[in-house]
């Protein structure tokens, strides 16, 4: 197991500046800094102290990402400075100070408060994200290192400045080890279908209501996704669990191997699930949306041609597929990002997102770039829960 170094920074603030800072301040303005609660667990007595230390914690967590924090990307209030149940300090972030400590290989923040009478002074820790790779995937990627250049070359892209060499080694295997289960459970699913003994994979969804608000619109429902986790056997063991959606949900993708597309196929028209192809598909996609079905949109290859817009993914410039957005801009109907992700106990787990914003300003080439990076950003947070769970293989940043 190997993890990134450890971030450390430290701020000071005067309480007297504090004091007025609150005698000046209406409590609406005082709430760009902090939150209710922060406000409240202040009490009366000893509020220029104890917030001069929780502005300091703040200010000493946006030190931890000086970058982010000069682009106006995180904020102090991005950051809410708790106590847990034994009166210790805690950090409970923004979602989009959670994606930054993502993008950072960070799995979150320790602080230490401290104040006399006349200062306050916090410290930040971002405590590094472990890195580990299974036996099995170690041994795939020395024995059987199948596009392995271009897995290292994608995990360097998009973590090369927070990962060295070695880490990004073992990210790259524990990606292997991640196949190679990928392969095993279809084997095991399509065994378990011919009736032999094997115990099938458990599948759990999160945040079901958010695909049914956006059904509820009237307009059918875009689904955004990639590829993650094992959606050939994840999701056809969701769909008997969900009946009423059996034939409505349609998988816009190109076609697999032979050998494998007829069996991935045949698997999901078994379970409800409909197949299109992608070329010459607009007109189908949007009767299905004008039925109120569901239409999934694998996003996350590369777009040749003049199928793709070139906008940002991790950082970096990456053809991607225009259609999705020119669909929600037509059709109006609702884009959900979809994750799936296998947990330790090999279960797996759906989690829909809230629906995305359609941005609508300037032309149409401008509004297609806008919600396109807007799509990217939504699989950038997807990828990063579990990084090794996605798809490296792809030469995502490939030039036009």
């Amino acid at each position: 197991m190997s993890e990134p170094a450890a971030r450390h920074a430290i701020d000071l603030v005067e309480i007297a500046r504090m004091r007025r800072l609150l005698e000046q301040t209406p409590r609406v303005d005082l709430l760009r800094i902090f939150s209710p609660g922060e406000l409240d667990d202040a009490g009366k007595g000893a509020q220029s102290a104890r917030l001069a230390a929780r502005f300091a914690a703040k200010e000493a967590c946006l030190k931890l990402f000086p970058r982010e924090t000069a682009l106006g990307g995180l904020e102090a209030r991005d950051f809410e400075i708790v106590s847990d149940s034994y009166g210790a300090p805690a950090v409970n972030c923004s979602a989009r100070a959670a994606d930054v400590l993502a993008h950072n290989w960070l799995a979150g923040i320790s602080v230490s408060l401290s104040h006399d009478a006349t200062h306050a002074t916090a410290v930040a820790v971002g405590t590094p994200r472990p890195i580990a790779a299974p036996a099995a995937g170690r041994l795939m990627y020395h024995l059987l290192p199948i596009r392995r250049r271009v897995v290292i070359a994608n995990l360097k892209r998009a973590f090369g400045a927070v990962l060295d060499d070695r880490q990004i080694r073992i990210v790259a295997q524990a990606f292997y080890g991640h196949l190679l289960r990928s392969i095993g459970e279809l084997a095991g699913d399509v065994a378990a279908r011919a009736g032999v003994p094997i115990r099938r994979c458990g599948v759990r969804v999160e945040n079901i209501d958010a695909i049914f608000r956006a059904y509820d619109r009237g307009c059918g429902v875009l689904v955004l996704s990639g590829h993650f986790g094992n959606w050939e056997v994840a999701l056809p063991a969701l769909m008997e669990s969900y009946s009423q959606w059996k034939g409505r949900f349609h998988i816009l993708r190109r076609p697999l191997p032979r050998w494998l597309d007829g069996l991935v196929a045949r698997r999901m028209r078994s379970a409800g699930l409909n197949v299109i192809p992608k070329r010459g598909s607009l007109q189908t996609i949007l009767d299905r949306l004008a039925a109120r079905d569901a239409v999934v949109f694998i996003l996350d290859q590369h777009a040749g041609g003049r199928d793709g817009v070139l906008v940002d993914f991790f950082g970096a410039p990456a053809w991607t597929f225009r259609s999705l957005a020119l669909v929600a801009l037509r059709s109006r109907a609702p884009v959900v990002p979809a994750a799936l992700w296998r947990e330790n106990d090999g279960s797996h787990v759906l989690r829909f997102e809230e629906a995305l914003p359609t941005l609508e300003e300037g032309g149409a080439d401008d509004a297609i770039a806008a919600n396109t990076r807007l799509y990217n950003a939504a699989l950038e947070r997807i990828i990063l829960r579990h990084p090794e769970q996605w798809f490296w293989m792809h030469r995502r940043w490939k030039p036009r």
